[in-house]
């Protein structure tokens, strides 16, 4: 098997990423966490000729831990970038509902009532996750839902994550992988045995640095 999607190796993946972001002009974002994430989104608050002010946020996955919480991925965007940007909504996946149930419908509800995301931002973990798509989770095999409640005994905190059929309206997907402890999880993904590699859209970019591209 390939890698799904077109793949760029590229000297610093965070400033491929604000530049790609910055050509596309989407109306609408999802995000995601994490180091790599930060890193990007923190290049994202000085990229001055995108109108945040129409630009919709989302989340891809989230932990259910309050936004203050270090672990909280919209904390860390709110921190690297959004209260600096002033997007014209923030639709937080923890602030959806009670529960992770009831906030995983809401979510599910608001995403089928918007229009497709122009464009989601998505990582690879050491065991090729994406979102909270962990390897044998039930949520990698569901086709009904957009956003599910998922979490196991391996990580913390219950979660709330973007299915592959919501990953598949996108317009376009971007992964960023940086880093040789990304190497082995990126070769799988060649091999098609990881979650990753099971992502489809519209289009599919990865944003690879030389160390996690081998």
């Amino acid at each position: 098997m390939a890698v799904p999607g077109e793949v760029r190796i590229v000297p610093h993946v965070p400033a491929a990423f604000a530049r790609l972001v910055t050509e596309s002009a989407p109306r609408s974002l999802a995000l995601s966490g994490g180091d790599t994430a930060r890193d990007c989104y923190q290049l994202l608050a000085t990229a001055a000729s995108v109108d945040w002010s129409g630009v919709d946020v989302w989340f891809g996955d989230e932990r259910w831990v309050g936004v203050h919480d270090p672990d909280s991925n919209e904390g860390m965007a709110r921190l690297a970038f959004l209260d600096e940007v002033g997007p014209a909504a923030i639709h937080s996946m923890h602030g959806a509902g009670g529960t992770p149930e009831a906030a995983a419908d809401a979510y599910d509800a608001a995403l089928r009532a918007a229009p497709p995301l122009d464009l989601v931002h998505l990582g690879l973990g050491p065991d090729g996750h994406t979102a909270s798509l962990f390897p044998g989770s039930p949520a990698l095999d569901v086709t009904d839902r957009l956003v599910v409640a998922t979490g196991d005994d391996v990580h913390p905190h219950r979660r709330l994550t973007l299915t592959f059929p919501a990953l598949a309206t996108a317009r376009l997907v971007v992964f960023t992988v940086q880093g040789a402890s990304k190497r082995d999880a990126f070769a799988r993904v060649a091999a098609g045995d990881v979650p990753a590699a099971r992502v489809a859209a519209e289009r599919i970019v990865w944003l690879v640095d030389a160390a996690a591209a081998g």
